[in-house]
């Protein structure tokens, strides 16, 4: 019998197969870290795939519920936040607001754009780190002040200026990390606001210079009231790591509300293997964060706002059903701006990229002139437009969760509950303590 040609064993060879722990991006990384010496900083969220809301899935109402008629039934959607301690709660519209996103990672015409687009549909938005403009003051109805541990550009005059104040413990794309803010992007206007040289690299503390644990927080939130006259509700902002005590802690410390933050939540910048490996998914946090309310008999009287991938209305009603009061939105707010649009695709080809997966937001070359200082680029986005175009995509999620909340019979969408969903996976269902779908089974409960 002859031996088989080479063609035919060459015929006979398998693909190529790569390895699931060294894929082709890992390899990239390796290379990369060993070419340069540093470790890879980037913006956006975590890009791995998660757990996230996408598990749950909702339980319209048939025989055994009424809907409501669209057309007919009213179905509310507004929020108050702030009722425990303060003289001046904040009403919003709309349970979807603007998170914190700084004036120096954003240009000053997509702080604006914000501003004017949360006022539209009357819900509020968020100064983020580096102080408040006058633009952003001047087209927001409802604004809501970060207190980090910074300090950027923080004032009482300021203070009083808010309507809310948030203080900062933590961000879900980087809990225990402070924050990044390279040269390029620290203008003469960035630099005056921070009290920071021009041009040079800034990176902010991790933890709160004035205190060390949770009894220092109580004071630092009395030291804030008493400097706005106990008007302006507190916010307590924490990471999605511990979420049971971490919320624990921050309603003993007096906060009015919290705000939840899943690893799923973008940033400016920060290193890599803090975006992808430090903290857990919004989906996980939740239902510990409203236990723990629960069990100090404050579910509702401390309002809680949670963020992290926070995409639709059907998000939205998720977390409402699991028992958030609100929700809040980074990336798709800049999306709705105009971040990341096709029409600059070939810009971002020449960056090295594509549109849609742009997320060197710190070297501030952003051709859709949002998460830049570039006073050219910047230029491109037009401040009416982008809030117009902003105010449409929040009535959307407000109407896309007012269809579901009435697909499940509610007239309002806090009457959602976890009752009203099912989980596809195991892992969801674990973690929201919803049953599997079809079943009645919920894991870890007999």
């Amino acid at each position: 019998m002859s031996a088989p040609s080479h063609d035919r064993v060459d015929a006979a060879r398998t693909a190529p197969r790569f390895s699931a722990t060294f894929d082709p991006y890992t390899l990239s990384e390796i290379r990369r870290a060993a070419a340069t010496g540093i470790y890879d900083i980037r913006g956006g969220g975590a890009k791995r795939k998660l757990p996230h809301f996408d598990d749950l899935l909702f339980l319209g109402a048939s025989i055994s519920r009424y809907p409501l008629e669209g057309y007919r039934e009213k179905c509310g959607t507004d929020v108050v936040l702030g009722t425990r301690f303060a003289k001046k709660p904040i009403h919003l519209k709309t349970p979807v607001t603007i998170a914190g996103m700084s004036f120096g990672a954003l240009s000053a015409q997509a702080k604006e754009a914000l501003g004017r687009g949360a006022s539209a549909v009357g819900t509020s938005t968020t100064t983020g780190d580096g102080g408040m403009t006058p633009e952003e003051r001047g087209h927001s109805k409802t604004l809501v002040y970060q207190y980090l541990p910074s300090r950027y550009g923080m004032n009482p005059d300021d203070l009083r200026k808010a309507d809310a104040i948030e203080v900062v413990v933590g961000q879900g794309a980087k809990p225990g990390g402070g924050g990044m803010l390279l040269g390029q992007k620290i203008s003469s206007r960035v630099a005056r606001m921070r009290c920071l040289p021009e041009g040079i690299d800034q990176r902010s503390a991790c933890r709160h210079p004035d205190w060390t644990g949770p009894d220092d927080l109580e004071i630092k939130i009395l030291e804030l009231r008493e400097i706005t006259d106990w008007e302006k509700p507190i916010y307590v902002k924490v990471g999605a790591t511990r979420p049971y005590y971490d919320v624990a802690l921050a309603v003993k410390a007096g906060a009015d509300v919290v705000v939840l933050d899943g690893m799923q939540g973008g940033t400016a910048a920060t290193q890599e293997v803090f975006i992808e490996h430090v903290g857990i998914p919004i989906l996980a946090a939740i239902r510990p964060a409203v236990q723990a309310l629960r069990d100090l008999n404050m579910h509702r009287k401390v309002q809680l706002i949670v963020s992290g991938g926070i995409r639709n209305g059907a998000d939205t009603a998720k977390a409402l059903a699991l028992g958030a009061d609100a929700v809040a939105i980074g990336t798709a707010a800049l999306v709705a701006l105009g971040d990341n649009d096709p029409r600059w695709q070939a810009e971002y080809e020449a960056l090295g990229t594509t549109a849609g997966a742009y997320d060197d937001w710190h070297e501030g070359r952003d051709p859709a002139g949002i998460t830049t200082q570039d006073p050219a680029l910047a230029a491109r986005l037009d401040p009416l437009l982008a809030g117009r175009r902003l105010a449409n995509y929040l009535s959307v999620m407000t109407m896309e969760a007012q269809v579901i909340a009435r697909a499940c019979g509610k007239s309002h969408l806090h009457n959602l509950e976890p009752e009203d969903l099912a989980a596809l996976t195991i892992e969801a269902a674990a973690m929201t303590q919803v049953p599997l779908a079809g079943t009645d089974w919920i894991p870890g409960k007999l």
